[in-house]
């Protein structure tokens, strides 16, 4: 069994099983401290308990970040994301034009400004 804190650091070069096997580990040792603590365990117990979520949660967050890490891999240059993976800015940027799509026209206004260009004047200085 593995007792006690998890360093963070360590999590990251270990490959997916290793980590499933600890999490396996700690959840039965999380289990195996709660059932002690209603038998009637030490205070020594809880603070042990407190260790050994926040370790399970590390596991956790560990295992989801290279998921993460795999999916934005599996989708580079693909031409959709999905909604988790994109970035999230506020309402109004995402329903924000694109830039090709801000400078596109339409044919009849194209076909306008051919036909009708801005006409240009020249003013007279006076001296």
């Amino acid at each position: 069994m593995s007792s006690g804190k998890v360093k963070t650091g360590q999590l990251w070069s270990k490959n997916k099983a290793d980590l499933a096997n600890q999490l396996t580990d700690l959840k039965k040792e999380l289990g195996q401290l709660r059932t002690q603590k209603i038998a009637g365990g030490s205070a020594s117990k809880l603070t042990k308990i407190h260790d050994i979520r926040k370790s399970i949660a590390k596991v956790l967050t560990v295992i989801n970040a290279n998921q993460r890490a795999q999916l934005r891999l599996f989708y580079k240059g693909k031409k959709y994301l999905p909604l988790d993976l994109r970035s999230k800015g506020t309402r109004a940027i995402r329903r924000r034009l694109s830039p090709s799509e801000k400078a596109a026209t339409l044919e009849k206004t194209k076909k306008r400004a051919v036909h009708f260009p801005q006409r240009k004047f020249a003013i007279k200085a006076e001296a």
